[in-house]
């Protein structure tokens, strides 16, 4: 009986990673097919590759994503820590309020808050750009890093920043040496998801930037209302990559560390 749903989970599970990655799978073959026509395979050939690196199109895009990511990712980790650890602070019935008016930009709609920004920059007559793409982007990354900071601080020990001040240290030498340190896996898993949120957003900047300002997703969407081509599937292999390695690498980071503190601890 135990080694038939042994059997079972192994389908299941072989199953779910077929639903989830045979796509992924299927886009980075045909990356390397000769034919411009999807579902039907005529050869490999790397043209793509180079059609892209020659595209000044899809550099525009990528340079103004980049950027943009970078900017909203740190800018967004500096807000959301400090927020989270001005609520952590706060007493519980400011939490609670807090939290909920930080809820409503993570539930509401990317559509109501892509067209609510934009009728705000109208309105004050500012005009939309990278700028205001930019300012976009911070104000939805910045509810999930003040998500991501404060389960942290909330599993931390309550009495760090009085024990740090009874030694000696100011409070913002107590926060900056004893609270950040604690609390920096959840400033780091933050920061990466105002990253990646950054990069995959498309609604938000579609409606808060013009003047020839755009990012990959909003170049992708005009392709497709033309006809995607090659050079596309091809971007989207090398973010698969590129991301496949930054995993790895950040597993034998957490691997060495965990390796690491077992060699402290069979010391003691």
């Amino acid at each position: 009986m135990v080694k038939g749903l042994k059997i079972q989970h192994k389908i299941y599970l072989g199953l779910m990673f077929l639903f989830l990655y045979a796509p992924i799978f299927v886009l980075v073959l045909y990356s390397f097919n000769t034919s411009e026509a999807m579902g039907r395979w005529t050869g490999f050939t790397l043209k793509w590759y180079r059609e892209l690196f020659r595209s000044d199109v899809i550099k525009n895009a990528f340079y103004y994503t980049i950027i943009c990511a970078i900017i909203s990712t740190i800018v967004s980790t500096v807000f959301g820590t400090v927020a989270a650890i001005g609520i952590y602070y706060h007493k519980k019935r400011v939490q609670d309020y807090v939290l909920n008016v930080n809820y409503l930009p993570v539930i509401n709609p990317d559509i109501v808050t892509a067209v609510s920004l934009m009728l705000l920059y109208i309105s004050v007559g500012i005009q939309r750009g990278f700028t205001t793409m930019v300012l976009a982007h911070i104000m939805f990354s910045t509810p999930y890093v003040i998500l991501s900071v404060l389960p942290r601080l909330q599993a931390m020990d309550p009495h760090l920043i009085d024990a740090a001040q009874d030694l000696g240290a100011t409070q913002l030498q107590a926060v900056r040496k004893v609270i950040i340190p604690e609390i920096m896996p959840g400033i780091i898993a933050g920061m990466l998801i105002a990253f990646t949120m950054s990069i995959d957003d498309f609604v938000i900047s579609y409606f808060n930037t013009s003047g020839g300002v755009t990012n990959l997703s909003i170049e992708i969407f005009n392709m497709a209302k033309r006809r995607i081509r090659p050079t596309v599937n091809a971007l989207a292999t090398l973010m698969v990559a590129v991301i496949v390695m930054f995993v790895f690498i950040i597993n034998r980071i957490g691997s060495k560390k965990k390796m690491e503190y077992r060699l402290k601890e069979d010391e003691k």
